[in-house]
């Protein structure tokens, strides 16, 4: 049945293929959990924090490193620069709009923003250090830190993994990029986005993207933090682009559970902002985002799309790139001499 995209008002769907609920703007806020929530005196601590290298064994490698916000929340290398210019094995993957997925990294193994910002530390590829407790004490040895901790988190505050990890987490609650195209066209402003992406949106449902790639982020349904959208890729073998790019190397979540189930299955990731986060997939194989598109109609589809229709989804999906908030580097505490000797 041909399906048609209708507009009404502030609200519009495509019949047949996606109710007006699957189209959502994003909201201007992401949630915070009960046990840490977001204050302007936390999200100032944990910037300075996202931005240092003392957390890394070699004092050279902070969250920034490879989470690049002055541009698309990764670094643009198929896998990030460790220390001792270690490779990782994984792409990274945006900060940008990582608030609103339920699970993080590509396997999902860490099941909030706070989980996740304790991993990179100790891991002996990304920041080197070997326990958590020698980053905390490092931090504790800085005496300019003090009273931010207790601007945060209260008087004589407890520097500990969980308040470094809860800093961190509340600025990256601060990362999200409302109001693109997509975004406005959503409340109904019908000239937001060009005839070309229009078709585009319409393809993008009609092909069975939204399977997947659903949500205000794209990345799946809203789920309960720790819960997970995970999808299998990739599912249909039988195209050139499996062995072209390596598909079936990483074996994703299994890796983490050592489940067969679990086999090439991976977190979905958010849709926002590619044309900053180039390359793409788990491997960072993909160097443009029309071959992406090819890619996964293929490898998730089983469906060789048109030139024409890969460009009209191409050009939906730059229009969901949206207004990132000013960032500023922070200034931070001085070294002590004494952690130099």
């Amino acid at each position: 049945m041909f399906r048609t995209l209708h507009v009404l008002g502030a609200a519009f769907f495509v019949a047949g293929a996606a109710s007006a609920a699957d189209w959502q703007a994003l909201p201007t806020s992401p949630p915070s959990p009960a046990d840490n929530p977001t204050t302007p005196a936390k999200v100032e601590l944990g910037k300075m924090l996202y931005f240092d290298p003392r957390l890394s064994s070699t004092g050279t490698i902070s969250c920034f490193s490879c989470h690049n916000v002055m541009e698309g929340g990764d670094d643009h290398r198929p896998t990030s620069v460790g220390v001792h210019g270690q490779l990782g094995g994984r792409n990274a993957p945006t900060v940008w709009n990582a608030a609103f997925q339920s699970v993080q990294f590509w396997d999902g193994r860490a099941p909030s923003l706070e989980a996740q910002a304790k991993g990179p530390i100790v891991n002996p590829i990304e920041m080197g250090m070997p326990k958590m407790e020698l980053a905390v004490d490092r931090i504790r040895r800085i005496p300019g830190y003090k009273t931010y901790f207790e601007r945060a988190f209260g008087a004589d505050p407890e520097i500990s993994a969980d308040t470094i990890a809860k800093a961190i987490a509340a600025y990256e609650r601060t990362l999200i990029t409302p109001n693109s195209p997509y975004d406005r066209f959503v409340k109904g402003e019908k000239t937001a986005l060009s005839t070309q992406q229009q078709r585009g949106m319409q393809a993008f449902a009609d092909v069975g993207c939204t399977a997947c790639h659903s949500g205000a982020n794209f990345s799946g349904p809203s789920l309960a933090e720790g819960t997970g959208f995970f999808m299998k890729f990739p599912t249909y073998l039988d195209n050139p682009y499996v062995a072209r790019y390596h598909l079936l190397d990483d074996g994703g979540k299994a890796v983490q559970t050592g489940k067969k189930e679990d086999q090439n299955v991976w977190r979905v990731p958010t849709l926002r902002n590619l044309v900053y986060t180039a390359p793409y997939f788990h491997n960072g194989q993909v160097t443009s985002l029309p071959d992406a598109v090819r890619v996964m109609a293929a490898t998730q589809l089983n469906k060789n799309l048109p030139d024409s229709q890969i460009m009209d989804i191409t050009a939906f999906l730059e229009s969901l790139s949206g207004e990132f908030p000013q960032q500023q580097m922070p200034r931070l505490p001085p070294t002590p001499g004494d952690m130099l000797q």
